[in-house]
């Protein structure tokens, strides 16, 4: 039988569909629009090239996600998200007159199907549940990154008229300029002006709303009221003020990151505690409920997905490249990686630490003459592994059975 392969090129107003067979005959393109009658319009051009429950038409797309991608999904064929740099490179296989149009790019996509079809992966089959939890997990960790950049932002303008707040609230052993205790008193005092009036009530009753400091509140409150008073230099008047409503601005703006933040993290760990593999993750050293959902976000629930465990931690960037040409042999961290996961990776070892077995082997490596950032990552390729072998075996993660000490090996 013939076999069909359909490309899809993807837009935001429409798509360009071409289907193509075995010997690279383009047999029929649509054009479809980007709602429920152009994906059943799709459906049924498929169905015309005998596309079926039992053997349907494969897809290549240059996106993994988006509703039309969702919707193709739901129908249990394969889909081939191709980068779209490869399908550049494809491209010029097939014309050198560098001529581009939206259904030629299609074409040239089912024919990357038809030719390279083994080169490429599919989307993997996770289930509702995982792909919630990849949703959640790294819309939690973009709310992160957003609220580090607003701090950031609020911590270079306070820097321009208010260095008393910095001296208050930033740097090492203070709450920061996203504890509530600083958003509070920096909202009823935006100004060096406004800090030097407060009263030692004032002060008091700010920090009941914001939070109750370790050291009490009433040490706080002589801490605070000698640091709005010390001499500083200042801005004009005019220019403090104006200054001063720019900041309480962009404290609205950390006061909406550290919201969301938080909403987020009571949503991912909601579902990923919910998912039957996170016991199973959350029982490895150096993993919480918040790590383990983004571990999971990343390597997914389809255990098709990786052939074995060094296709996971090829995909997570802890297993090094070799490059080896003549005489000349290196091997190299892995820079073309998940950079989502290499990031929790990172974090998960050195947590790790804590624990006895990783803590030895972290120990092993760097008495071998490793440096600590390759320690840690072969520490995060060793922890990978088990992960691998627990998920596919339905086991909780044992120290003794990881973590072999070199005297039993030698044994």
């Amino acid at each position: 039988m013939n076999k069909i392969f359909c490309g899809i090129d993807w837009a935001e107003g429409h798509h360009d569909i071409a289907l193509v067979d075995q010997d690279g005959t383009q047999v029929a393109k649509l054009r479809i629009s980007d709602d429920s009658s152009g994906f059943h319009a799709l459906m049924e051009l498929l169905a015309q090239h005998r596309d079926s429950a039992a053997e349907p038409i494969p897809v290549a797309i240059e996106t993994p996600r988006g509703l039309l991608v969702a919707a193709l999904r739901a129908t249990g064929r394969q889909i081939y998200a191709i980068n779209p740099l490869a399908a550049a490179r494809y491209r010029d296989r097939a014309s050198v007159s560098r001529a581009k149009s939206d259904a030629a790019d299609a074409r040239v996509l089912a024919n990357i199907l038809r030719t390279d079809r083994h080169a490429h992966r599919p989307l993997p089959d996770d289930s509702e549940a995982g792909q919630s939890v990849a949703v959640l997990a790294r819309a939690h960790q973009d709310a992160i990154w957003d609220r580090q950049q607003m701090i950031n932002r609020l911590r270079s303008h306070l820097r321009e008229y208010y260095p008393a707040a910095l001296t208050a609230f930033h740097g090492a052993g203070k709450p920061g300029l996203d504890s509530p205790r600083a958003r509070v008193i920096l909202t009823a005092a935006p100004t060096p002006a406004d800090a030097a009036k407060l009263t030692r009530s004032q002060l008091r009753a700010l920090l009941k709303r914001g939070e109750r400091p370790r050291c009490g509140i009433e040490a706080e409150v002589e801490r605070l009221r000698a640091n709005f008073r010390a001499d500083s230099l200042r801005q004009l008047p005019q220019v403090e003020q104006a200054l001063g409503q720019q900041a309480v601005a962009l404290i609205r703006q950390v006061d909406a990151a550290c919201v969301s933040v938080a909403q987020l993290a009571v949503a991912t760990e909601e579902a990923f505690l919910a998912h039957p593999d996170a016991e199973i993750i959350t029982s490895f050293p150096g993993l919480s409920v918040l790590s383990g959902a983004r571990v999971l976000a990343e390597i997914g629930d389809d255990r098709e997905r990786f052939a074995d465990a060094r296709a996971m931690k090829a995909y997570a960037g802890a297993a090094p490249v070799t490059r080896a040409s003549g005489r000349s042999h290196v091997v190299v961290a892995r820079t073309v990686k998940n950079q989502r996961l290499a990031s929790t990776g990172h974090m998960w070892a050195f947590a790790a630490l804590r624990t006895q077995a990783p803590r030895a082997h972290y120990d092993r490596r760097r008495a071998g003459g490793e440096r600590h950032t390759a320690a840690l990552r072969n520490l995060f390729n060793k922890l990978l592994g088990c992960l691998f072998h627990c998920l596919q075996h339905r086991t909780l993660f044992d120290p003794d059975r990881a973590f072999v000490p070199p005297t039993d090996l030698a044994a």
